[in-house]
Parts: structure tokens; C-alpha cells; sequence
């Protein structure tokens, strides 16, 4: 487990920006002196409390599966991509949300994208191709996706075109069980 490079640190704030307002809150220091960092394990992107980053150091990079909350995964390319078990973090401070109504929690949580018939309501001021997370009716995170239309542009739409493109939605948890934590 090692700590970031400036270009992967970098790949990964631009990714969470899309999502979360306040990237502050997320590297602040706590109450207890201790902060939260970002490690690199298995291309994987862990969020930990620093102390217990430091304590981890003494077990070997092989014998250590997980560490703290995954957010995502870095691909060969460079690139980040996040996964469901960044929900709980991203969820908290999320820019723009969509709440979903009850008929359209079940279809968004296997696996389809969040068309406007089954919205119940949305962020004002939510620009087109921006990270928002989706929220049942009440008030629970279901997962994340990026906006198909603005707000505006969305309110024009036939009942079934597509508002938010699902990126990942906790149905992954069943569906890619043997695959979500493994290398």
C-alpha cells in the first residue's frame, strides 16, 4: 500500500469533484488530529484514516487485500474509475441529486439508466453531463450516475427519455460480487 503519486492524486480529486462540492471536508483534518488519505493497493484507491494507513505498513503488499473504504479502481491507462463502495462518501456532500420514485428504485438497481418517468424530483441547476447521485424517495443513496440532460432541458422530455446515465447503483454489490473486491 503506497500513497498516491501527484498525477494519480490528481486523476483522482478531478473524478470525485464531479461529485462531491466540498473536497475539503474530505482531506480535513479531524477532531483527533487524525486525517483521512488516499492508498494504492492492487490498482485499487483506498480512503483511510491515516493512523491506521501507518499501522498497515508493517504487513507485506501481498498479504493485504483491503484497507479502509475502496472508492475505485486506476485502469492501465491512467484513468480512475469509481465504484459503489464510494457511495458513503461521496454520497454526504453530493453536488446535484435525483430522487427517484418507488417504480423506478428496482429498475435503476438492476441495472438500467434513470429515465424521467420514474423521477419524483431533481437538483435545480443541474448542468448536462455532471456527476449526480441517486436518491430513493426517501432519502436513501441508491448509487451514482452522470446527467443526460440539464434540469431545464430534462423538464421537456417524453416520460421515457433518459435523464441520468447510471454509472453504479448498489445492485453491483449481487451482481458483481466475485469481481467487485478482487484483483
Amino acid at each position: 500500500m503506497r500513497p498516491l503519486t501527484d498525477e494519480e492524486m490528481k486523476t483522482v480529486l478531478d473524478k470525485l469533484a464531479n461529485y462531491v462540492s466540498d473536497l475539503k471536508s474530505l482531506i480535513a483534518p479531524l477532531e483527533d488530529g487524525d486525517r483521512y488519505v488516499f492508498r494504492l493497493n492492487h490498482s485499487r484507491v483506498y480512503y483511510v484514516k491515516l493512523s491506521l494507513a501507518n499501522l498497515a505498513t508493517s504487513i507485506s503488499r501481498d498479504a493485504l487485500l483491503s484497507l479502509g473504504t475502496c472508492l475505485g479502481k486506476m485502469t492501465k491507462t491512467g484513468k480512475f474509475r469509481l465504484h459503489i463502495t464510494a457511495l458513503p462518501i461521496i454520497a454526504p456532500g453530493a453536488r446535484h441529486k435525483i430522487w427517484v420514485k418507488d417504480n423506478g428504485a428496482q429498475p435503476f438497481l438492476y441495472g438500467s439508466n434513470v429515465v424521467k418517468a420514474h423521477v419524483g424530483r431533481w437538483s435545480e441547476d443541474c448542468p448536462e453531463h455532471s456527476g449526480c447521485v441517486v436518491y430513493s424517495m426517501a432519502d436513501i443513496p441508491l448509487g451514482f450516475g452522470v446527467t443526460a440532460r440539464s434540469t431545464t432541458e430534462a423538464r421537456r422530455l417524453d416520460p421515457t427519455g433518459i435523464v441520468c446515465f447510471r454509472q453504479s447503483d448498489c445492485g453491483e454489490y449481487l451482481r458483481d460480487e466475485d469481481t467487485l473486491f478482487a484483483g
